[in-house]
């Protein structure tokens, strides 16, 4: 398989790319939408949104489990990882929040 460069598509095109790829691995293992609905727990037509690329994360997680397919995911969004330097500065913390961009204060005309 190709590797594809998300960046240059629209959201609508990576979901129906990800909807095809669900529908490719479906039939690799040989299972009708009818069959994967079923042991799912999932109506027919919400596998056949996923397949559309209209699908919902939890639908997108259930097929992925039933397809045994969930390793997939950590190569679709790996876990974040922290730098030794951050770990220690923040001395063993989590991140809580993110501090943001700042705007700079506009400079004041000291000169009037």
């Amino acid at each position: 398989m190709a590797v594809m460069d998300f960046y240059s598509m629209t959201d609508k095109a990576i979901a129906e790319e990800l909807g095809q790829r669900v529908r490719a691995l479906r039939l690799r293992r040989n299972l009708t939408q009818q069959q994967l609905s079923e042991a799912t727990a999932l109506s027919l037509n919400t596998i056949k949104s996923l397949e559309a690329g209209k699908g919902k994360l939890w639908t997108l997680i259930a097929v992925l489990r039933e397809l045994d397919a969930l390793q997939e995911l950590d190569s679709m969004v790996p876990a974040p990882t922290v730098s030794p330097l951050q770990l220690a500065r923040r001395r063993g913390k989590p991140r809580q929040r993110a501090s943001g961009t700042r705007a700079k204060a506009a400079p004041t005309d000291e000169a009037q």
